[in-house]
């Protein structure tokens, strides 16, 4: 079990919450009902967490407060010059009944990494540790407890300042959310189909293809409808060089035939922590991984002569998903099937829900 509850570069004592009940929460039943179907990000609990930044203040008044619209300036520089980041991450309910999450101080990390390339303020990991359990102090009755059920949460950041001019704001918020989220896949996980995108790029060198940050999945929202136009579950972004990126919101895993396993790796690409814990347990069996360029034409070509036996995606929402055909505006190659990325899957999965041990350390507990 993680235990992180000071920075030890900063020595942080904790933030002291006010707490405002929603007096219109919903009752035992009404929540119950949302529960037995949640969908994904459809639905969201009674409360929400926000913490303020201003360069004269710093943080302060962090405060749980009823779920609602947020007023803004129209003049806010977010509105006009997308300065923003988020997150995404999970709680899970326990057998015992407890509420855990899964490595929330890499969120925590890319959150900040994040900030920084959006000259945003770094919120300290320690705070962002506690906004997830304030939340869940007063919200934690919202985490499901059926199969392959979660609590998906959703931290992020925006400029409120309100002013015209291309400059980092000087006031900043910190949000934090949640949806009840059902599993990603019904009827089971299923192999996708991955339309290649040859006219747009999700992200260019030097640019925030690394941050967590809306625009980038903003510009993937046009090649995902030209997927959907072409009879395809997603799309997978090439660089200038014609290496793999990734596809709209997950990252791409090849597994060659002698047991390597390779990930597109550069500095345009997201760093996914389902991406990096399924290549810890692939490396606890054995496999050795690499990161590192992948080309459109070592794909297709290993896919063709065998050498690459099975191709999938992997992602805080869907955990992972095979790839089961890739297709471009003259060829469709039909992707090798394996068993090792459900068997990762099925893997991870059991340590979050704490089906399985954590060996790692990975876990960390919410409602203590």
């Amino acid at each position: 079990m993680t235990t992180i509850d000071t920075d030890p570069d900063t020595g942080l004592d904790p933030l002291e919450f006010s707490v405002t009940r929603n007096l219109a929460a919903k009752n035992a039943a009404e929540r119950d009902a949302i529960l037995a179907s949640p969908g994904f990000g459809q639905n969201f609990t009674d409360h929400m967490v926000d913490i303020c930044w201003s360069v004269r203040g710093g943080w302060h008044r962090p405060r749980v407060s009823p779920y609602g619209p947020i007023s803004l300036d129209p003049a806010a520089a977010v509105l006009h010059y997308g300065q923003e980041i988020f997150e995404g991450i999970k709680a899970y309910r326990h057998a015992d009944g407890s509420v855990h999450t899964f490595r929330p101080d890499q969120n925590g990390r890319r959150l900040q990494r994040s900030a920084r390339r959006l000259a945003l303020p770094e919120l300290p990991v320690p705070y962002f540790l506690q906004s997830l359990r304030e939340l869940i102090a007063v919200d934690g009755a919202w985490v499901p407890s059926g199969d392959d059920q979660s609590l998906y949460l959703r931290p992020f950041m925006f400029a409120k300042e309100a002013f015209l001019g291309v400059r980092p704001a000087h006031k900043v918020a910190y949000y934090l959310i949640a949806s009840p989220a059902g599993a990603y896949f019904k009827g089971g996980v299923k192999p996708v189909s991955i339309w290649l995108s040859e006219d747009y790029s999700r992200a260019g060198k030097g640019g925030t293809g690394a941050a967590k940050t809306g625009g980038n999945y903003a510009a993937s929202l046009l090649p995902q409808s030209e997927a959907y136009e072409n009879e395809c579950d997603q799309v997978v972004f090439l660089d200038q060089d014609r290496n793999v990126e990734e596809l709209g919101g997950m990252n791409v895993v090849f597994v060659y035939k002698d047991g390597t396993i390779v990930t597109p790796q550069s500095d345009s690409i997201l760093e996914g922590i389902t991406r990096d814990s399924l290549l810890q347990l692939a490396r606890d069996r054995g496999h050795h991984v690499e990161g590192r360029n992948v080309s459109l034409d070592e794909w297709r070509q290993g896919v063709a002569s065998g050498d690459i036996v099975e191709v999938f995606a992997c992602g805080t929402a869907a955990v992972v998903t095979p790839i089961g055909t890739l297709k471009g505006r003259d060829f469709i190659d039909e992707q090798p099937t394996g068993t090792l990325a459900l068997e990762l899957r099925q893997e991870l999965t059991d340590i979050q829900y704490g089906r399985a041990e954590d060996k790692h350390g990975w876990l960390y507990r919410l409602d203590a």
